[in-house]
């Protein structure tokens, strides 16, 4: 059992708490029961392989953990049916939800474009509950990628619902602060208040457009 805050593996899982670490290892961490994925490059079990106060030490939870896994970066092809694009999406939490609803709806990919926050970060990680795992994000620019892309903007004078979305069809989300890139269509999302959350319309994209590629299918 590690009983020192000078064991290399404790001293990995700090350094993950940093963006620049994360890229030169090419690892992440995630903390909880609930999310141990497949593959680590190690895991700590609070009592079990590390004293409970030093896994404390090292967690993002202000709770503590039971249980921290550090994993190697994996990054798909931005490819498929459905895809969504994310143009300057700063918040983390937002990328991570995304994540877990392009998985959740249309088991898409979810491209992120220059700008974005780190989808392996541990606020990411932790609100994608898993689904990074399995459906590891893409790295592109919005002119890599092939099919229709619509972008969800809450000032387009079309409702999503007007729109033709047969595959293959990329959902273009953007940030308030940041916009949406050019030379794409627009679409809005009818809602009684003046937007959505970026993670909250991906999700409502993505649930309209698997629904009705369904019903075309």
């Amino acid at each position: 059992m590690i009983t020192s805050a000078d064991n290399e593996k404790l001293k990995t899982i700090r350094k993950l708490q940093q963006k620049r670490w994360r890229t030169k290892l090419g690892l992440f961490s995630a903390e909880g029961e609930d999310l141990v994925g497949p593959d680590p490059e190690f895991i700590l079990r609070s009592g079990v392989d590390v004293e409970p106060e030093l896994l404390d030490a090292v967690s993002t939870l202000g709770s503590g953990t039971r249980v921290i896994g550090v994993y190697r970066q994996r990054w798909s092809e931005p490819a498929g049916d459905v895809l969504v694009y994310l143009h300057g999406v700063e918040d983390p939490g937002n990328v991570g939800t995304i994540i877990r609803s392009a998985h959740a709806l249309a088991d898409a990919t979810v491209v992120l474009g220059p700008g974005c926050a780190d989808p392996y970060s541990p606020k990411a990680v932790r609100a994608s509950m898993g689904s990074i795992f399995t459906h590891p994000p893409a790295r592109a620019t919005l002119d890599d990628l092939d099919g229709r892309k619509v972008a969800l903007d809450a000032k387009a004078d079309r409702d999503l619902r007007e729109i033709d979305v047969t595959s293959p069809v990329v959902l273009v989300m953007g940030s308030e602060r940041g916009g949406l890139p050019e030379g794409v269509e627009r679409a809005r999302i009818p809602v009684h208040a003046d937007s959505l959350n970026v993670a909250m319309a991906a999700t409502v994209g993505l649930y309209e457009t698997a629904l009705r590629m369904a019903d075309d299918g």
